[in-house]
């Protein structure tokens, strides 16, 4: 019998100390970011696979991220470094489940290609940027070239930038052909797809109305991108669930997929995060974009059930979840 193959995944991010308010006035306090895709994919696999944050952390964050990580005994920490002592630090406050506003006072230096030449071996690269400064497209040209890794980049990074009073804002990801030839997995919300696909029929009176993308768009926009070196673009829509977009038989399909169901959202701070994890999971277990939809929905679904990193599951636990709502 052949040995199981046990995969190797980096998750390259910030990892900030964050202050959140949620819409019913409570306050959490806690290291999120790709921590909430780490400890996702470290519970789905288990001893099946290595799992390898790659972050610039303040000295004060290091040692709580590292007792945080500790109960995770698949998760090598030493590509989480503080050697130029930056980090993120963001305050949400949250309008209601989705909606919220955001301040951002710390900030990592970025992760260039010496953070990963001794990285070449994985077998995927989680990129989960939440500001346009955090990931260096040099990393992702230098991935390309030495690693045969598949690349999954989070949209959330070039469309968030930081105004000189830290209030953190959208903005249009205008150098979005740049960086798709170097991204196979494309994620982003509905958010920042209206920010990744821009026409010149666009107005400044649509602009300052708050213009929505229509999802009408969306097949038009996901062709852009694989016709440009994605393999598929995965664009979550809230609780309408999620689009998958890939080339099949020299046509971009769509498929429609809703969400999981769940009784009560606690937090849903780090559920785009955690759905990246997904993705990445199902394409190396199952190397199908289809399963990989639902896996992201499933940890998706389970990041919102909790504040600590105890929400999410075991493969077993989260194989029931699919089974119950997708008949899979």
């Amino acid at each position: 019998m052949l040995k199981k193959k046990k995969f190797k995944v980096a998750v390259l991010g910030p990892i900030p100390r964050d202050h959140i308010t949620t819409c019913q006035d409570e306050v959490i306090e806690k290291h999120g970011g790709i921590l909430q895709s780490v400890v996702g994919l470290s519970k789905l696999w288990g001893k099946d696979a290595t799992i390898v944050p790659v972050t610039h952390v303040r000295k004060i964050d290091l040692k709580p991220i590292q007792e945080i990580l500790a109960d995770y005994p698949n998760v090598d920490t030493s590509h989480i470094t503080a050697e130029s002592d930056y980090g993120d630090i963001i305050r949400l406050r949250f309008l209601d489940q989705n909606k919220r506003v955001e301040k951002q006072s710390g900030f990592m230096d970025p992760i260039v290609p010496k953070d990963v030449r001794n990285l070449l071996d994985c077998d995927a690269y989680v990129f989960l940027p939440v500001t346009d400064f955090e990931i260096a497209l040099e990393t992702l040209q230098f991935l390309k070239k030495y690693s045969n890794g598949l690349i999954l980049f989070d949209a959330h990074g070039p469309t968030t930038l930081v105004t000189a009073l830290g209030d953190r804002l959208m903005k249009f990801w205008v150098e979005r052909d740049l960086w798709l030839p170097y991204i196979d997995i494309l994620k982003m919300n509905i958010d920042e797809a209206k920010c990744s696909w821009f026409h010149k029929k666009y107005t400044l009176p649509e602009l300052e109305n708050d213009y929505k993308l229509p999802i009408e768009e969306l097949p038009a926009f996901a062709d852009h991108c694989i016709n440009h070196g994605c393999k598929a673009v995965y664009i979550t829509l809230d609780s309408q669930g999620c689009r998958i977009y890939y080339r099949e038989k020299n046509t971009t399909k769509e498929v429609e997929m809703h969400a999981m169901k769940v009784e009560k959202v606690v937090d849903t701070t780090g559920c785009g995060d955690s759905f990246a994890g997904g993705i990445i999971f199902g394409l190396l277990e199952c190397k199908d974009y289809i399963k990989a939809g639902h896996y992201a929905n499933a940890l998706g679904a389970q990041r919102t059930q909790g504040k600590t990193y105890a929400v999410f599951k075991s493969r077993e636990e989260t194989d029931e979840m699919i089974k119950k709502n997708y008949n899979s």
